[in-house]
């Protein structure tokens, strides 16, 4: 008896220090605590708080920081409020320093995206302060000094996640791209393009005027980028994203080679085509095979593709992996990879492994040897790195070398430091500096290279309307969570405040799911609220892009209307996606026959495609249960599935 009074006083003096803070008394789910009995310690403490009665905005709770709670038993003083903060994001951000127009230009280009470094116009590529400019020209090995460096831009870019607004055209980066794909031949062969597309953004991804760009008789490999984002929705959904980039790049001009049938005069040849992942090195190592096969050593390769496709990112990979020489990655610097679109300015290359008989050999019994490992067999850097891509995506892969050189450590003998008397000390020998790698001339006077250029800006794009803080909410860096919300006629849905759908006809409920960056959060709304709805909170934490408040949509465009008409297939598979410029889709599933009106906005000068068929056209059942008293699903991420790897049985 005195035991429960005991606790029972407890309890009431947590929840009169809860009150006192202004906050109900929460514990983890689950927990007891050691002083009350069984009976009261299983109590649901979500129940001790009050109810909540404020109005319910349908983002998903599972894209949301989690809070963490404190340990029982502890006070916490309250949390002030977080100060408001003025909006200070600007589109672009001064470089600092102080440029030079009397020094000449270096000759030397920027490690990180390709352009001469210089000090003298902060709005030129390369631009660097002419303190840092003139300290590395007068070190001893003169423009030996540049050869690290790199440019303001790329250090901002990386080091801060700030862009500087540059003075390059969109025809200036096709006239860079272009000229170097039409030089004459090296080595007697014309070069191969590898295309990279962003599986996310098609078909906006293939360039419409690709094949003016690239030239006539060239070879293409296209490479569907960045599928490790995307759930799998069905058993072959691999193959369906390969019907649409096929069907994508023949819109564009570029067709397959078919056998037996002489090519066309002028036309590009589609050799091949990959669907790979450049960050988690999902099909990277096949694609590298089939590229050592079949093109082996015959000419150079050239990355291209539109802005944010993952060139860099591709580049950047193959640097680490077997298909450039081994000392590459020792000599060559990464490249400056950037959700900010134009991040690389100018060409960067890495020369191309000659795949020898005995090094492809080599290779093949490594990649045997990898895919009959478990995870209990790899290093502690490998596991930590499987673990990190297994939270980032769907699809994982493992890119590793063969033919790595470890450098020996050198032993610096000199006799005279060996010996001494008595009476002297010993001389400890100074350590000399790491003198920089650097290719002989025999490595590289018969070398073919590896080019990554720079992206082709796309036209209608509504990424060239944000800022960088708003395009790395928009884009995505993580596996895409489905968001599943069914609507009645007269609902509008908002995805951020970059995109609307509203339903205004249909019969019967229909399924629209989101894919897009969890960072960019959903709202569903009715027809009558939904233009207050916008003014009110566009430009605010609640739709999050644009940012900035009356003053940032100020300068935004308002969205434009576009009516689209479309007819439910069934319950069990998608009509259409409604994409919302390069900001994300949302596919809709009707009831069958179902005729569905809706009416889509998207920023004024972006474009809005109606993908038929969709991307994931069984997307809807990637979804948990419904949400009690809420039109929205509970989302549900599908297990990650890691190449080539063998699986332990439980």
């Amino acid at each position: 008896m005195h035991r429960l009074c005991l606790s029972r006083l407890l309890l009431a003096g947590a929840q009169a220090r809860a009150r006192a803070l202004g906050a109900p008394l929460k514990l983890r789910p689950g927990l007891r605590c050691p002083s009350l009995p069984a009976g009261l310690a299983s109590v649901p403490w979500d129940h001790l708080g009050s109810a909540s009665n404020e109005e319910e905005f349908f983002v998903i709770s599972e894209y949301l920081p989690e809070e963490l709670e404190e340990p029982w038993g502890i006070e916490v003083a309250p949390k002030k409020p977080p100060r408001k903060r003025r909006y200070q994001e600007r589109r672009e951000h001064r470089p600092v320093g102080q440029p030079d127009p009397s020094v000449p230009t270096s000759g030397v280009s920027c490690s990180g995206c390709g352009a001469e470094l210089h000090c003298q116009d902060p709005a030129m590529p390369g631009y660097m302060p002419s303190e840092k400019y003139l300290s590395l020209l007068g070190e001893p090995e003169g423009q030996g000094g540049l050869r690290d460096a790199v440019c303001q831009r790329c250090w901002l870019l990386v080091h801060h996640q700030k862009a500087l607004r540059l003075e390059v055209s969109r025809d200036q980066y096709r006239s860079l791209v272009s000229t170097a794909l039409r030089q004459p031949p090296r080595h007697s062969r014309a070069p191969l393009v590898l295309y990279v597309a962003d599986v996310l953004d098609l078909p906006d991804t293939v360039l419409p005027n690709l094949p003016e760009l690239l030239g006539p008789t060239v070879n293409v490999m296209v490479l569907g980028n960045k599928v490790d984002l995307l759930p799998p929705d069905s058993r072959d959904y691999l193959k369906h994203f390969r019907k649409q980039l096929l069907h994508s790049c023949a819109q564009a001009g570029i067709h397959p080679v078919v056998k037996g049938v002489s090519n066309l005069a002028g036309r590009q040849h589609l050799v091949d085509m990959h669907l790979i992942s450049a960050k988690t090195g999902y099909g990277v190592e096949e694609l590298i095979s089939k590229l050592q096969r079949s093109w082996k050593c015959n000419g150079d390769v050239y990355l291209v593709g539109a802005t944010n496709s993952g060139k860099s990112t591709l580049f950047n990979t193959l640097l680490q992996s077997d298909y450039c020489k081994s000392r590459a990655s020792e000599v060559i610097n990464r490249a400056t990879i950037s959700p900010w679109p134009g991040t690389t300015l100018n060409l960067l290359k890495f020369p191309l492994i000659n795949p020898t008989s005995d090094r492809i050999f080599k290779r093949k019994a490594r990649l045997k040897a990898e895919a009959e490992k478990d995870e209990e067999q790899l290093s502690s850097d490998e596991k930590k790195t499987l673990n990190y891509f297994k939270k980032q995506g769907y699809l994982i892969g493992r890119v590793g070398q063969t033919f790595e050189q470890k450098a020996e450590p050198v032993i610096d003998f000199n006799p005279d430091t060996l010996s001494f008397t008595m009476e002297e000390e010993p001389v400890v020998s100074i350590t000399k500096p790491k003198e920089r790698e650097e290719f002989t001339y025999s490595e590289v006077k018969d070398a073919r290279w590896c080019f990554d250029t720079p992206g082709i800006v796309k036209e209608n794009c509504v990424l060239n309307l944000l800022t960088e803080k708003e395009v790395n909410l928009v884009l995505p860096t993580q596996a895409i969570v489905p968001r599943t919300f069914v609507l009645k006629p007269g609902m509008v849905l908002f995805l951020g405040a970059l995109g609307r759908i509203d339903y205004l006809q249909g019969e019967q409920s229909s399924w629209f799911s989101v894919m897009a960056s969890r960072l960019l959060p959903v709202h569903v709304t009715s027809l009558e609220k939904a233009d207050a709805f916008y003014q009110k909170h566009a430009g605010n934490d609640l739709l999050k892009v644009p940012m900035g408040g009356e003053e940032r949509m100020k300068e935004f465009p308002p969205l434009v209307p576009q009516d689209i008409m479309l007819e439910g297939i069934g319950a069990d598979e998608a009509a259409a996606d409604i994409k919302l410029s390069s900001a994300g889709w949302v596919t809709v599933t009707a009831q069958l026959e179902d005729k569905v009106h809706l009416r889509a906005y998207v920023p004024e000068g972006t474009g809005l495609t109606v993908r038929r068929p969709p991307l994931l056209p069984y997307v809807v059942h990637i979804k948990g249960k419904r949400i009690k008293g809420s039109v929205a699903y509970r989302t549900k991420k599908l297990p990650p599935l890691v190449e080539k790897f063998k699986i332990t049985k439980q």
